[in-house]
């Protein structure tokens, strides 16, 4: 494996199509359509590595942004109206707000997520302080002065995102449902469908209801991963299947929930509340021609190829849009691993064997794969992958596809972004490839998902659609025209990030930038305070808010 250059190459860095030509797709080369991002001004909170930036919403009439404080347990509210220099105006706090259950949302209890509907009304999502009682959504008025609840209601255990349905009428809430640390306690996981009032206020306990997972108890759709122990013994694969994200269609009608560690999709009935279907996602094959992927931290350079090894796609954040009359999903495939009380789920490929671990089939391997340079370093799953009689892994799955998807409502993808990615990463900053959020460094995540795509928001810019795709670990926004949705297109990439600041190595984390890109927002030249569309994105772990002006 022969390394590529590596150059020195730090600061705000923006690649777009004028450029650069996409690896992954040829039909790139004939693009016309050039896409640019500019910061115009950042918010900062400034706490390094705490969540104190996760998820971003905004509000049109009053031109805010409403950004998740998660270390706080609360939300910032951020006058945007100048996008160059936003400021805080108050916190929406959420401990000691009473709900409509009679209980009342707890001190320590974690705020999560964060949307605000056409009228004002806004809603959060609140986790209990042991994550793993039913957790709460706190209402609000996003047009209101004094930050002041409005009243909340109940949901289930863990709700990790909340979205309003296009027509405002109901709010969607995934509950996760994640178990206890020490595995003492594993609720199940749900969505809950609020009917939600026409005035800003906030609604009854009696407005929410649940769908959950019982009737896959004993009939687990094929491909479903459902796997590792649980103390649920009532309804185990209930407590298997933990909802993470949720898009709703343009008619208002149907829910799409990512199961990221089941690599599956729900279908939920808002009207009935009822989860129709759940369907896998299945693995994407990095053996073949544009899938490929850096599979180690020790190969001595950027080294993206054909490997033997399938990704599960276990998307994090969806999205939905329409073209052609038709609607779609896209996702943002990141991979997530569990790990709960003595149970680990990942295992580098150089430790199968050990540990009780099956070995690699030897029929199926050679055994250079397991060195470090090679395959040795990465990390997969040893849930999945082994022959019929458990005696052997037959073949490799790693967590994340490294790149999003596009697919059709009935869970068949359309298109998938490959390795452009890391191949865009690479060439935008090589000397600082694949590096991790917290420290500048080169390689260091090409054992371990990559550039890792967390969460992506669409929006609309003269008739064409784009997708501005979040990119957790090496940070930055890639940019892809996905107005035909078999024939996306890459156009930009714009990492707002100082790399020759490391805050991990005593950087000044003022100087650093954006880092860890969590939460993005699209702003479209109506509701935007300039007239031009803006993105907002909030970083966890630099703690920072900033708006991006996008010109297409």
């Amino acid at each position: 494996m022969r390394p590529l250059l590596r150059a020195a190459a730090c600061g705000s860095v923006a690649v777009a199509v004028a450029g650069l030509v996409s690896p992954s797709a040829a039909a790139d080369r004939d693009l016309r359509t050039t896409v640019t991002l500019a910061p115009l001004g950042t918010y900062s909170t400034g706490v390094f590595d705490e969540s104190a930036a996760e998820i971003v919403s905004y509000d049109a009439r009053s031109r805010r942004l409403f950004v998740v404080n998660a270390a706080q347990a609360k939300v910032e509210v951020l006058d945007a109206s100048r996008p160059a220099t936003p400021r805080k105006l108050f916190d929406l706090a959420t401990a000691g707000v009473r709900a409509g259950d009679g209980s009342s949302v707890a001190e320590g209890a974690v705020a999560n997520s964060v949307d605000v509907r056409a009228d004002g009304l806004g809603a959060i999502a609140v986790e209990a302080p042991d994550k793993v009682s039913p957790g709460w959504v706190v209402f609000f008025d996003a047009r209101g002065r004094d930050g002041q609840a409005l009243g909340a209601v109940r949901v289930g255990a863990l709700p990790d995102m909340l979205t309003f349905t296009p027509d405002g009428d109901r709010l969607v809430v995934a509950n996760e449902g994640e178990p206890a640390d020490d595995f003492s306690t594993d609720p199940e996981g749900s969505v809950a469908v609020v009917d939600v009032p026409h005035s800003v206020r906030a609604p009854g306990q009696r407005s929410v209801r649940t769908a959950d997972f019982h009737r896959y108890e004993h009939r687990v759709p094929p491909g479903v991963r459902v796997f590792g122990p649980t103390v649920n013994e009532r309804f185990p694969v209930s407590a298997n299947l933990e909802p993470e994200y949720v898009t709703v269609d343009r008619h208002s009608r149907t829910a799409y929930v990512t199961l990221q560690e089941a690599d599956a999709l729900a279908v939920v009935d808002l009207r009935s509340a009822r989860v129709t279907s759940v369907k896998s996602l299945g693995a994407k094959d990095h053996s073949r021609p544009g899938n490929g992927m850096d599979t180690s931290d020790r190969d001595g350079g950027i080294a993206i190829r054909q490997v033997p090894v399938y990704g599960l796609y276990m998307p994090d954040g969806i999205h939905s849009y329409t073209s052609r009359g038709r609607e779609y999903l896209v996702t943002a495939n990141e991979g997530d691993a569990r790990e709960w009380g003595d149970y680990v789920e990942g295992a580098r490929v150089k430790d199968l064997g050990d540990d009780g671990l099956p070995p690699l089939c030897a029929d199926v391997f050679d055994e250079s794969v397991t060195e470090d340079e090679d395959l040795g370093r990465l990390n997969v799953t040893t849930a999945s992958g082994l022959r019929a009689d458990g005696s052997c892994y037959e073949k490799l799955y790693a967590f994340g596809a490294r790149s999003f998807s596009i697919w059709t409502t009935d869970g068949r993808q359309v298109y998938d972004s490959g390795d452009s990615f890391e191949r865009v990463t690479a060439q935008a900053n090589p000397e600082f490839f694949n590096s991790d959020h917290t420290s500048s460094d080169f390689d260091s995540r090409s054992d371990d998902k990559g550039p890792e795509p967390e969460n992506l928001a669409l929006g609309e810019i003269n008739g064409r659609t784009y997708a501005f795709v979040g990119l957790e670990r090496v940070g930055g926004l890639a940019v892809y025209d996905i107005t035909d949705p078999r024939h996306a297109r890459f156009v930009a990439y714009r990492n707002n990030r100082d790399f020759s600041v490391s805050v991990e190595d005593g950087g000044d984390l003022a100087a650093a930038g954006d880092l860890g890109p969590e939460g993005v927002t699209f702003i479209p030249a109506k509701d935007s305070p300039t007239h031009t569309p803006l993105v907002a994105v909030a970083n966890e772990v630099s703690g920072t808010t900033t708006l991006f002006r996008v010109t297409a």
